[in-house]
C-alpha cells in the first residue's frame, strides 16, 4: 500500500510539470451564509484567465487601483471548480466587530477577556480521525480553509489597529503583491494582547500584568502556469499563544442573580499558573487539468502542535479558595505524585497527504461536479509531565497510520442558483462521515451522519493531577461517537423584511463529556438536541435591523448544557456628513438565558460540567459608530456598556467575569498601490 502511495505521488508530480493548454475550471455558483451581522459575499467577478497583471489606465492615463483590481479567492473554490475572485470589502457594516465573540456572532464564549480559552455555546459536530482535543485557542489563529490567496495587479496593504480599552489591543498587517501575472505572494501578521483585570485585594483594575499574548504569522503564495493547466497554492502558518491561567476569581456569583459588590475581594484562584501553545503548519495544494472533466490534485499538510501547562504552586488549586462558599470544590481534585508543582507537555505531529481526481461536465443546461480521493495520515503524540522530578511513568507516546477514502458529488440545476451535493469519507476500519445538502434561493437543508473516534485526550491522559486510560482492556473503552443531524432553513422575503426560520435536530449516541471532576465519561444511551431559530433582516432607506434567535431543548441536560434561549440583534443607521464622511451608528446586543455553563480546566484545556454556579440571563449591549473617509475606516464602541449597571455583572463562564465598560477605538486602512 505504501509503495503504491509513493509511486502515485511521483507520477502526479511528473504529470503536473507537463505542458498543457486547457483553461482553469469554469466557476460554479456560490451561496452565502445566514450568519447575523455578516456583511455578505461579494459578487463574483470571475477569473482573469491569462490577463496580465499590469496597471490599469483611464482616459487621462491616471493609474487606477482599488478593490476591483485587488481580489482574492479561497482554496475550497478552486478545489470544487468554482473559482471566484472576491473584491476587498470596503463597506462600513460590522467594522466594529473586533472581539472574537462578536466576530462569530457569540456562537462561542470565552473567559471574559480577549484571547482566553474558547468553547462553542452549541453542540459542535466532531471531525473524524484522531484529533488532539486541544482546541481552546484554535480560532485565534488563521485557519487553513480561510487563508486568502490574492490575484492583484498592484501591491496591496491592509493595516488594522484596535485599542480595545482595559488593555485589549490588536494589530493586523496584511500585504500581498503580484510577482508576475501568474505568481502572487503575501503575508499576514497578527499581534493580540490583553491585560489581567483582577490581581487581588480590592479588585482594582490594572493594565500592567499581561494576561494573554498572541502572535500569528502566515506567508502565502499562489501560482498558475502560462496555459492555466497547473495551479499551486501554498502557505506556512505559525501560531504562538501565551496565557496566564487564573482559574477564575474568588468573587462568588449568586445562584439567582449576578450582583456586583465592591466590598468583595476578587482574588485570582491561581497566581503561578500559565499555558503556552505553539502551532506550525505547512500546507500545499496543487492541481493539474487534463480536461475540465478530468483533473488530478494533491493536498499536503505538515503540522506540529505543542501545549505546555505549568503551575508551580499546586496548593492554591487544591485548597478551598472561598471560605464563604464551602460547597465550592477545589480547582484540582488531587495530586498523584508531586504536591508542589505540575508541568505538563503535550506534543503532536502529523503528516497528511491526499491525492484525488475531480472534474466537472455539463449536460444541456445542468452541470455536474465530482471528486474522489485517497488520503493517508501519519501522526505521533508525546505526553510528558513533571520531567526531571524523578517521578515514575512520567511520559508516554503513541502513533498511528490512517487511510481514508472519500467522494463528493454535486449537481447544479439549470437556474444556476440551486444545487444538490453529497459527500462521504471513510477511515478504514473505524470512522465514517456522510453529508447531503440542497441549496437554493429559498431553501437550505441537509442531513449528516458521523461516527467519530474519541479525541486522543479523551482516550488517554497521564499527568500529576489526572490519569485515565480508555484504550486499556482493563478499563472501559470508549466507542465511536455518533451524530445524526437534520437541518433546514427557509428564506422568505416580505417586502423590505427578510425572514429565515430554521430547524436543527441532533440524535447523539456514545456522547463523551467531562464530568464535574473534569474527567471524561461516555454516555451509552442516545439523546436528542432540538433547536429552532429565526433570523430577520429589515432595511428601509438608511435604516437596518438584524436579528437572530434560537430556542434549544436538550433531552439530557445533565451531560450537555446549552442556554435555552439565545439571541443577537443589531440596529444601525447610515448617513453622509460634510459630503465626505460616511457614518454608520448603531447598537449591537447579545442575550443568553440562565444556565449552568461549563467550567474551564486549564491543565487539559477542556470545559467540563459544574453544578455550583448558575449564570443568569443578561443582555450585553454595545453602542458603536463607524466612519469612512476615502479608504480609511474607523470605529468607536462602548464595549459592555451595561456591565455593572444597577449592580448587575455579566459572567461569561463560572468564576470568570466579563470585563467592565470600556471604550474601543479602531482604524482600518487599505492601500492599493
Amino acid at each position: 500500500m505504501r509503495l503504491v502511495y509513493i509511486l502515485s505521488v511521483s507520477i502526479l508530480f511528473i504529470w503536473a510539470t507537463l505542458p498543457a493548454k486547457a483553461q482553469l475550471p469554469t466557476r460554479m455558483p456560490q451561496f452565502g451564509g445566514n450568519r447575523m451581522g455578516a456583511s455578505g459575499q461579494a459578487t463574483s467577478t470571475g477569473s482573469q484567465g491569462g490577463n496580465s497583471g499590469g496597471p490599469i489606465l483611464d482616459d487621462s492615463t491616471k493609474l487606477i487601483y482599488g478593490p476591483t483590481t485587488t481580489r482574492y479567492f479561497l482554496e475550497s473554490d478552486v478545489l470544487n471548480n468554482r473559482k471566484t475572485l472576491i473584491p476587498i470589502d470596503t463597506t462600513l457594516e460590522d467594522v466594529q466587530r473586533t472581539n472574537y465573540l462578536s466576530r462569530y456572532n457569540y456562537l462561542y464564549t470565552d473567559l471574559g477577556n480577549l484571547g482566553t480559552a474558547l468553547r462553542s455555546v452549541f453542540y459542535a459536530t466532531p471531525a473524524i480521525g484522531s484529533q488532539t482535543g486541544l482546541n481552546a485557542y484554535t480560532l485565534y489563529g488563521y485557519q487553513t480553509q480561510t487563508v486568502r490567496y490574492f490575484d492583484t495587479r498592484s501591491p496591496f496593504t491592509n493595516m488594522y489597529l484596535v485599542l480595545g480599552g482595559r488593555g485589549q489591543n490588536m494589530v493586523n498587517f496584511d500585504f500581498a503583491r503580484n510577482i508576475n501575472p501568474r505568481l502572487n505572494t503575501g503575508f499576514n501578521l497578527q499581534r493580540m494582547t490583553s491585560d489581567v483585570q483582577f490581581v487581588g485585594g480590592s479588585g482594582n483594575v490594572t493594565t500592567t500584568p499581561r494576561l494573554v499574548e498572541n502572535w500569528n504569522f502566515v506567508v502565502h503564495a499562489n501560482y498558475r502556469s502560462r496555459t492555466n493547466k497547473y495551479t499551486l497554492l501554498a502557505h506556512y502558518n505559525n501560531l504562538n499563544h501565551r496565557s496566564v491561567d487564573q482559574g477564575g476569581i474568588t468573587e462568588p456569583a449568586s445562584t439567582t442573580a449576578n450582583v456586583a459588590d465592591p466590598t468583595l475581594d476578587r482574588d485570582p484562584i491561581l497566581t503561578n499558573a500559565n499555558s503556552h501553545e505553539k502551532r506550525n503548519e505547512f500546507h500545499l495544494y496543487q492541481q493539474y487539468v487534463l480536461d475540465t472533466a478530468f483533473q488530478v490534485y494533491q493536498t499536503l499538510d505538515l503540522r506540529a502542535q505543542s501545549y505546555r501547562y505549568t503551575d508551580t504552586d499546586l496548593a492554591q488549586g487544591l485548597a478551598f479558595p472561598e471560605p464563604s462558599n464551602p460547597a465550592r470544590k477545589p480547582l484540582y481534585p488531587d495530586f498523584v505524585y508531586d504536591s508542589v508543582e505540575t508541568r505538563q507537555t503535550t506534543l503532536f505531529q502529523s503528516l497528511d497527504n491526499q491525492i484525488g481526481l475531480k472534474g466537472q461536465f455539463s449536460f444541456r443546461r445542468s452541470a455536474f461536479n465530482y471528486r474522489a480521493w485517497l488520503r493517508n495520515r501519519l501522526y505521533g503524540l508525546t505526553n510528558q509531565y513533571n520531567a526531571a522530578r524523578l517521578l515514575p511513568d512520567e511520559s508516554y507516546k503513541s502513533s498511528r497510520f490512517e487511510t481514508y477514502v472519500g467522494g463528493w458529488l454535486g449537481y447544479y440545476f439549470p437556474d444556476s442558483l440551486t444545487r444538490v451535493t453529497a459527500e462521504m469519507e471513510y477511515l478504514l476500519g473505524r470512522d465514517f462521515r456522510f453529508q447531503g445538502r440542497i441549496e437554493s434561493r429559498f431553501l437550505v437543508g441537509g442531513y449528516e451522519s458521523i461516527f467519530a473516534s474519541p479525541t486522543l485526550l479523551q482516550e488517554r491522559y497521564i499527568s500529576n493531577i489526572y490519569q485515565w486510560d480508555h484504550l486499556s482492556r482493563l478499563s472501559s473503552q470508549f466507542g465511536l461517537r455518533g451524530t445524526q443531524h437534520i437541518y433546514g432553513l427557509l428564506n422568505v422575503r416580505l417586502g423590505k423584511l427578510k425572514l429565515s426560520p430554521s430547524l436543527d435536530y441532533y440524535l447523539l449516541t456514545n456522547y463523551i463529556y467531562f464530568d464535574t471532576l473534569a474527567m471524561p465519561r461516555q454516555l451509552p444511551e442516545a439523546f436528542s438536541v432540538f433547536r429552532t431559530g429565526l433570523g430577520l433582516e429589515f432595511r428601509a432607506g438608511k435604516f437596518r435591523l438584524l436579528g437572530q434567535g434560537y430556542h434549544t431543548l436538550v433531552s439530557r441536560d445533565d451531560v450537555l448544557r446549552i442556554p435555552q434561549l439565545f439571541a443577537n440583534a443589531q440596529v444601525e443607521y447610515g448617513f453622509l456628513l460634510f459630503k465626505k464622511l460616511y457614518v454608520l451608528v448603531g447598537v449591537q446586543a447579545h442575550y443568553k438565558s440562565a444556565y449552568f455553563a461549563d467550567q474551564y480546566m486549564p491543565l487539559t484545556q477542556q470545559y467540563h460540567l459544574q453544578d455550583e454556579v448558575r449564570l443568569d440571563d443578561f443582555i450585553l449591549a454595545e453602542p458603536f459608530a463607524n466612519f469612512r473617509i476615502n479608504r480609511v475606516r474607523l470605529f468607536v464602541k462602548l464595549a459592555h456598556a451595561n456591565q455593572e449597571l444597577l449592580g448587575q455583572v455579566y459572567y461569561s463562564a463560572p468564576y470568570f467575569r466579563t470585563i467592565s465598560r470600556s471604550f474601543s477605538f479602531g482604524v482600518h486602512w487599505l492601500l492599493f498601490d
